[in-house]
């Protein structure tokens, strides 16, 4: 089973088409998913004072939590499709790590820290940005290969090595031609 964990607002946004692409392309192929769409959940993205005081037990107050939990526990495959905004995911994105990834499901670190989702066996990471991928690497950071997946998710027990970053770049000045070459082009950039 898929998970799709999707981060955009707005429904008529070029994220969108991408998440319909891949929504098209698992149903050609008969593959089960589902999806988290953070936005469209109403999703509260902070920590209140009572979640923060239970975080380090990884105890949940919000429902929605739970409710990911769960379906990120019936995956083996977790795709992440968001826009990059300040050089970094969404800050929705970061609440929803902070509030869903907590001790006992994501990690344990009473004997130093293990990550616990190791049964997940892929993950892909669809970006887009007003600047490219290079530019993102070299100078903003590196804050989709460095840091989400070669350290948070490589935190949660995720293999580095198995992950797969798409992007698409100068998403604000290109031309729809480019856009729809992209998306024909996704599922095969998603397979490699």
């Amino acid at each position: 089973m898929k998970t799709i964990i999707y981060t955009h607002p707005y429904d008529e946004s070029f994220n969108h088409a991408i998440l319909k692409t891949m929504t098209d392309y698992f149903d050609r192929n008969n593959e089960e998913y589902q999806i988290i769409d953070l936005y469209q959940d109403s999703f509260n993205p902070t920590l209140s004072p009572i979640e923060l005081k239970k975080f380090s037990s990884g105890e949940i107050t919000d429902p929605l939590v739970t409710k990911y939990q769960k379906m990120i526990s019936t995956s083996d495959e977790l795709v992440f499709i968001f826009p990059i905004w300040w050089h970094n995911p969404p800050a929705m994105l970061k609440g929803f790590l902070d509030k869903t990834m907590l001790a006992g499901f994501a990690y344990n670190e009473a004997n130093g820290w293990k990550g616990l989702l190791t049964y997940i066996k892929k993950a892909t990471v669809i970006t887009t940005s007003t600047v490219t991928k290079e530019y993102l690497q070299k100078e903003s950071g590196d804050p989709i290969q460095g840091v989400f997946i070669n350290r948070t998710l490589a935190d949660m027990g995720i293999d580095p090595h198995i992950n797969n970053w798409i992007h698409f770049g100068k998403v604000n000045i290109t031309t729809d031609e480019a856009r729809q070459k992209f998306l024909k082009d996704l599922p095969n950039l998603y397979d490699n």
